[in-house]
This record gives C-alpha cells, sequence and structure tokens, in this order.
C-alpha cells in the first residue's frame, strides 16, 4: 500500500504559527537596480510610509556602496543616517547594514583601525545590525570585525555568501556558519547574492543549521535575478529560517529582490504566521519611489537590471552587475570585431559576445579557486574572462591582461579561495616572479587613522559627532576630499544635466530637445561685443576662472559673469531673475556679439 498523501490542511498544520518577519532591503534594491541612493530629505520622507505599512520587523537602511555614492553626489551620509535610523527605531524597527569584510565599505582592503572606527561610528548613528560578509567566505576576514562590531554595542550578524560549485557544499556552508558563530555571530544570512542557490540545497543547509543552532537568528537574503528566488524563499521558510529580505514596486523583481506583497501571499497561504500589509501604505511607498525615480535617480538606473534572466544561472555572476557588464562588453566586442574583420572573419553580435562571456566565465571560475561571485570578486572574475576574450582573439592566449587586484586575489592577499588554483596561473605567478601568501590578511595592512587625523587638524576640518567625518575620510579618501571642496556636488550635477539630456536627445530631435529644455528658463543675452570671462581669480586681473557647473544655483542680481567690451571695460552680466543653470552657450574667453546667447537659466518654480 502506498502511504497516505497528506491533505491541504495537513500541510498547513505543519507551519501553522511559525513565525517569519520581512526585513525591508531598501539600500540594495537601488544598488542592485542603479548607481546611487536616495538623498537625506527623500529617505526622511519615506521611512514614516514604510513605519506605516506595518510589515516590517527591519529595514536596511546602509552600508554597501551608501556611503559612498552619497559622497559622489555630493551629500553628507553620516547626516542621511542619522536622520533616517531615527524615524526607524523610534517606530520600533531595527536598522542594518552591509558590511563587506576587509573591504568595508569600499572595494579595496581596509586596515583594522578604520574598520574598527566604523562600527562605533555606525552604532552611534542608529545601525542596529552589521551584515558582515567575505567575498571569499574566509573566517579570518570575518571574526576580527564580529568582535569590533560586538564591543561597539552592534548586533553581529556573520553571513554565508551562496553559489554553486562543486566545492560549495552543505558540509562547506556549516562549518562555516560553525566558525562564524564561534567568532562570535548572533545571528546568520543566507547571502545568495546571485540567486543561484537551488531551492533545495537552501533548505536543507537551513535545516541543518538550524538542528545544530536553534537559537541562532537566521536571514535570507535572495536576489530574484535568474527565477528561483520564490522558490528558494518557501524551502527555507519550511525549514526554520527567520526572516526574509524583501523589496517593494517599482524596485522588486528583475536582478533585485521579490515584492513584499508576493512573498507575504505565498508564505500566508502555506500556513506560516507573518504580518499584514497596510495597503495604502504600500501604494505611498510605491508611488514616493517612483517620484525619486522620476526626479533623478532612474536618470542611473540601468534598464537591463529591470529584466530577469535565465542566463544568470550558468555564469553565477550577480544581476547587478549586467549593466557594467554590458558596457564592457560593448567596448571590447567593438576591437574584437576589428580584430575580426582584418581576419577576414564574421562580426560577432552582442549575444555572440554574451556567450562567449559567459562560457569564459565558467572557465575562468574553477580556476581561479571558485571565489563566491560577490563584490568584488566577481568583477575580478569577470574582468579576467574580458581580458582573456581579447587576447584569444590576438592570438596571445589567456590570463595575459590581468592587473594588481586580480592577481592579489589569485595570489591570496585578500583572503584564501575556497578551491585550488589551477597550475598554469601558478606556473605564470612564478614565472612574474609573484610571490603566493598564506598570511592572514588583514595583518598586511597598516593602521593609517592617524594619518587622517593629521590630514583634518592640517585642514581645520571637524571630526564630526562620534568622529564620524575623521571616518569618512579614512574610509573614502577621494571621494571625501571632493565632497568637501564642493568638487563632487559639480560633477554629479553636471552627469545629471547629461544623463537628461541623452535621455531627452534620445526621443526628440536636437531642436525639440533645445526648445523643452528652454521652455521655462531665461536666455541670458550679451548686451554688447567683447570676450567672455567668469569670475576672477585675482584683484584686476584678467586670470579667469573655469565656467560654472551645470546646476548651480543663482539668486536675482547675482554676478554670472563679465565681457570685456572693445574698449577695455568690463562689463558685469546679472544672473537675471536667478535660479538654475541648464545650459552654457559661450566657453571661456570666447568672443560674442552683441545679442548672443550665453546661458539659460531656469527659474525657480514660485
Amino acid at each position: 500500500m502506498h502511504a497516505a498523501i497528506p491533505s491541504f490542511s495537513n500541510i498547513l498544520k505543519i507551519y501553522m504559527g511559525k513565525k517569519i518577519e520581512f526585513s525591508l532591503i531598501y539600500r540594495d534594491m537601488w544598488q542592485s537596480s542603479g548607481k546611487f541612493q536616495p538623498r537625506k530629505d527623500e529617505l526622511v520622507r519615506i521611512a514614516p510610509v514604510f513605519v506605516e505599512m506595518g510589515c516590517f520587523a527591519r529595514v536596511e537602511t546602509n552600508g554597501g556602496a551608501f556611503e559612498q555614492v552619497n559622497l559622489l553626489a555630493g551629500e553628507n551620509p553620516n547626516e542621511s543616517v542619522r536622520a533616517y535610523t531615527k524615524i526607524l527605531h523610534e517606530a520600533g524597527i531595527k536598522t542594518h547594514m552591509l558590511d563587506r569584510g576587509l573591504n568595508a565599505l569600499r572595494m579595496y582592503p581596509v586596515p583594522d583601525d578604520v574598520r574598527a572606527l566604523m562600527y562605533r561610528v555606525k552604532h552611534a548613528q542608529g545601525v542596529d545590525i552589521t551584515r558582515l560578509f567575505d567575498g571569499l567566505n574566509d573566517i579570518r576576514n570575518i571574526a576580527p570585525a564580529l568582535k569590533w562590531a560586538k564591543e561597539a554595542g552592534m548586533t553581529p550578524q556573520g553571513t554565508l555568501c551562496i553559489t554553486t560549485s562543486p566545492v560549495h557544499t552543505i558540509e562547506y556552508y556549516c562549518k562555516l556558519a560553525d566558525e562564524e558563530i564561534a567568532a562570535g555571530a548572533e545571528e546568520l544570512c543566507l547571502k545568495d547574492m546571485a540567486g543561484i542557490g537551488q531551492p533545495a540545497f537552501l533548505g536543507e543547509l537551513t535545516r541543518r543549521i538550524k538542528e545544530k543552532h536553534p537559537d541562532i537568528i537566521l536571514e535570507y537574503h535572495g536576489h530574484s535575478g535568474p527565477g528561483l528566488s520564490m522558490a528558494s524563499m518557501l524551502e527555507v521558510a519550511k525549514n526554520g529560517i527567520d526572516i526574509l529580505d524583501v523589496a517593494i514596486e517599482p524596485l522588486s523583481w528583475g536582478k533585485v529582490h521579490p515584492d513584499v506583497i508576493s512573498v507575504q501571499s505565498m508564505l500566508k497561504n502555506a500556513g506560516f504566521d507573518v504580518p499584514e500589509i497596510n495597503m495604502d501604505a504600500y501604494m505611498k511607498a510605491r508611488a514616493m519611489t517612483q517620484e525619486f525615480i522620476d526626479e533623478w535617480l532612474g536618470y542611473f538606473i540601468n534598464p537591463q537590471n529591470k529584466i530577469m534572466s535565465s542566463l544568470l544561472l550558468e555564469c553565477g555572476l550577480p544581476g547587478g552587475m549586467m549593466g557594467s557588464m554590458m558596457a564592457d562588453l560593448g567596448g571590447i566586442r567593438s576591437t574584437i570585431n576589428n580584430l575580426r574583420k582584418k581576419k577576414g572573419e564574421p562580426e560577432l553580435s552582442v549575444d555572440d559576445m554574451l556567450v562567449k562571456l559567459f562560457d569564459e566565465v565558467a572557465y575562468v571560475w574553477p580556476r581561479v579557486g571558485y571565489p563566491p561571485l560577490v563584490t568584488p570578486f566577481s568583477q575580478y572574475t569577470k574582468n579576467i574572462a574580458l581580458m582573456n576574450l581579447l587576447t584569444l582573439e590576438q592570438g596571445k592566449g589567456r590570463f595575459v591582461m590581468m592587473d594588481d587586484s586580480m592577481w592579489g586575489m589569485i595570489l591570496g592577499k585578500s583572503g584564501r579561495v575556497p578551491g585550488e588554483i589551477c597550475q598554469e596561473l601558478k606556473d605564470l605567478a612564478k614565472q612574474k616572479g609573484l610571490e603566493f601568501t598564506d598570511a592572514d590578511p588583514h595583518t598586511l595592512l597598516k593602521n593609517n587613522l592617524e594619518d587622517f587625523r593629521k590630514e583634518m587638524d592640517e585642514n581645520g576640518w571637524d571630526y564630526g559627532q562620534d568622529e564620524e567625518e575623521l571616518f569618512e575620510l579614512a574610509m573614502h579618501p577621494e571621494q571625501y576630499r571632493n565632497y568637501k571642496s564642493g568638487q563632487a556636488k559639480k560633477n554629479f550635477l553636471a552627469d545629471l544635466q547629461a544623463a537628461k539630456d541623452a535621455k531627452l536627445g534620445a526621443k526628440v530631435s536636437p531642436e525639440e530637445a533645445a526648445a523643452f529644455k528652454h521652455a521655462k528658463a531665461d536666455a541670458l543675452v550679451s548686451p554688447v561685443k567683447g570676450q567672455l570671462f567668469w569670475e576672477f581669480q585675482g584683484d584686476a586681473e584678467a586670470s579667469p576662472a573655469v565656467e560654472p557647473f551645470i546646476g548651480r544655483a543663482y539668486k536675482e542680481g547675482d554676478i554670472f559673469c563679465y565681457i570685456q567690451a572693445p574698449w577695455g571695460e568690463f562689463v558685469t552680466i546679472p544672473a537675471a531673475l536667478g535660479g538654475k543653470l541648464v545650459e552654457i552657450n559661450a566657453k571661456q574667453g570666447a568672443k560674442v556679439n552683441k545679442g548672443d546667447v550665453i546661458a539659460y537659466i531656469q527659474r525657480d518654480e514660485k
């Protein structure tokens, strides 16, 4: 006799009462979609709406590239994090950040003293939990930071970077989980950064960890790129997961994360205890996020990141990389096709190149030791494969063009790769006089916080509340210096205007684009013939500065520029009624005639 098949009602009983919470991955939603993050004022506006939704136990507020891209936009990330987390805390919602282990908040290693400071700063700013991952799953890069985070008052969450390879077995991950818990992790996250973790595998891994460590909070983070994430969420839920990372429209799905509505519906109907969603608030959050996209953030979102792709299963690359990868591929394709043309061979299409790249990643990945394909090792592996395509076409073979970062991963300077480096690369390293190391990576770095204190003192810069400004300089030196000088804001506004112009130009003729741009703008017209100068550098000296940046704001009556008339007199040109500079028609030192348009300033909307 066959065993009786349990009824649907009995299946429901199995999971009835198992509580599962949701974490809104608002930071990762943006990072997996495009370049920038919402400004402080936007986050402060939307945070109360997240509270109103009533379904989030946690919100990911910062970490990853959050601080860096804030600086690039000319914004202060410290002010943003403090204001944002305050609103969530007051409502009893926990906040968490993403921490790249040895690399902390950037793409290259960070000394111990700066990493330790990070946890003190971020906890003081209102961040409760740090999700601490290492791109190689090397416990040596995780263990010290777990201790520093706990000492600073944060909850240290260890992370297992999930990928699918012969070396990434259930036993491999269970061992890593044991090591992280022994080192002080109070929670664990299964970080399925490419969404290629197989549902059955993830379910079994969850069960094994929970059986051995029943009191450890376990969170699942799975991207939706290749389409496995909903099945994975159900499997980990059935096997004891406590928290699931979710997104909201219009930035859910694609290469990002499943939407909270779908996840909640699936689990509720499977008998789990899940929170209800205030749909009025959900629609508010949805509309507000779309508003941020329409205002400016959408100009830096790659449309490819809105599309799911099963092709990601083969190469294992994170979906959020697709945009930059396609841009890189386009440049290489052009070079390769030129080479093929000279050889009388047919050109390769974009699809041809994409398949070739994925195949090459599959070739390279085991030979560099199966590093989990997460920042920055996904980029390194992709770059090696990309360079190989070019050098193979040139007849030079593989592994010819690799920079210090790629070699650093191979040689062990970033940590221990899970697999074995192939003999070909070992031989090549020997030929180049490069040495492999098994040293603890963080011991290779010299503490340098005092150097940055000295720089702050020399510049007369304030260390900031809880030394948060000192931390930003030490973590992102170049970006912070550009932020302090104002250059970052100038560069950002110029980039934004260029992106707007490009988008507008794709839909209309140049004449229509100009008409649209100038519809709300005042033309600044030269009243005389002469030579145009911007602000002068010295007293009574015609040593002109560069032209103002696009987006610069002017008040009514502000001086805009000077024109030196043929008789030698400098004529002052005022900024009309004031507003935002949207276009410059005359460059520095240009000869202009009476009546020529110098620039356009868009009036402030009253």
